[in-house]
């Protein structure tokens, strides 16, 4: 076969790929947009300062038009690869506590995965180009979405709304290496060989999906600052150091303290249990299937280490993210854990 021949035909499959079931709408607006070479699609595209794939533009642009937001809603945020179906999981046993047996053994947590009970707005709720009617939902609704906070429905973020929002972030070096190892199961052959070094580099610019992530963080941090009634900011770290104690200040923030017959009943300790890495990835739900798009639902569990990274990094690697992170979280008085490496 002609190589040049093949390399066309190679770049209209990845063209093919990459506007599927995108409308006329959206394709002029990917267009318009600033792009780079992609983790898992042909290309990223800047979208409301943030990098994107185009099928998640479209949604996103549709629930900013469409999601009408409810008091009560319970709303999920999260860097990607950074504890989102450990949270999911977690806050759905806490507020749906008082409704759902947690000793039951058809609890919906050992039935369906963590992402079919919290749905994420851009990859199932306004997916695929279809404006759901939400309004006739039961009370609390659970939606998930890791767009940054100024991209949100406006109707969730307005002053007036009083749905809350719970948002977790991991040390951006174990936000990388976890990111690396799922990309390299899911990254399309047709997208040809992506080095780790290839990776890195963009994941330092910030060129990956919802990112810059420090960016991601500052966002949803100085919220959390601002309305702290409103916005929840929760670490990865801390839920791994103790998690008893983040399970409570959860149920604080949504209106859904532990009472003391509770404590004394060890409730806590079975919602932890329940939503313990160990529990969930065990579970057969979680081990087949596809709850979010093409994703092997065993795809989403790994390891959910502190520190992995130091397996992965090299000390240049290392020292480069390291000053990002200075430079850009520099004053916030968001920080993470000193980081080095012999």
């Amino acid at each position: 076969m002609d190589t040049h021949n093949f390399s066309k035909e190679e770049e209209t499959i990845k063209e093919e790929n990459e506007f599927n079931g995108i409308t006329k709408e959206c394709k002029q607006l990917l267009i318009s947009l600033p792009k780079v070479k992609g983790w898992r699609t042909q290309n990223l595209y800047l979208f409301q300062s943030f990098w994107c794939q185009p099928k998640e533009i479209q949604a996103i642009i549709s629930s900013q038009t469409h999601f009408e937001a409810q008091d009560s809603d319970v709303i999920i945020a999260t860097v990607p690869k950074s504890g989102t179906t450990w949270l999911k999981a977690l806050v759905f046993a806490i507020i749906s506590r008082h409704r759902f047996d947690l000793n039951s053994k058809d609890h919906p947590l050992l039935r369906s995965n963590p992402h079919d009970l919290v749905p994420f707005l851009e990859y199932k709720v306004y997916a695929n180009q279809q404006i759901p009617t939400l309004s006739n939902l039961d009370s609390p609704r659970f939606f998930a979405s890791h767009v940054p906070y100024h991209s949100l429905p406006k109707t969730m973020t307005k002053n007036n709304s009083n749905c809350k929002i719970v948002y977790i972030c991991r040390n951006p070096f174990d936000t990388f290496a976890s990111i690396w190892h799922f990309m390299k199961k899911i990254r399309p052959k047709y997208l040809g060989p992506f080095s780790l070094e290839e990776a890195f580099d963009m994941y330092c610019k910030g060129e990956i999906g919802y990112g810059p992530y420090w960016d991601h963080m500052l966002g949803y941090w100085k919220e959390s600052l601002k309305s702290p009634e409103k916005v929840m900011f929760l670490k990865y770290e801390d839920l791994k150091g103790d998690v008893l104690v983040q399970v409570r200040k959860i149920g604080e923030f949504f209106g859904h303290p532990f009472s003391p017959e509770e404590e004394e009943n060890g409730v806590v300790e079975e919602i932890a249990k329940l939503c313990s890495f160990k529990s969930l990835s065990d579970l057969e739900i979680n081990n087949n299937g596809k709850s979010i798009l093409d994703f092997d639902n065993k795809g989403l569990f790994r390891k959910g280490e502190v520190g992995d990274w130091v397996n992965l990094l090299s000390k240049e690697m290392v020292e480069r993210l390291g000053k990002i992170m200075e430079e850009k979280l520099h004053g916030s008085g968001l920080e993470f854990p000193h980081v080095s490496i012999d």
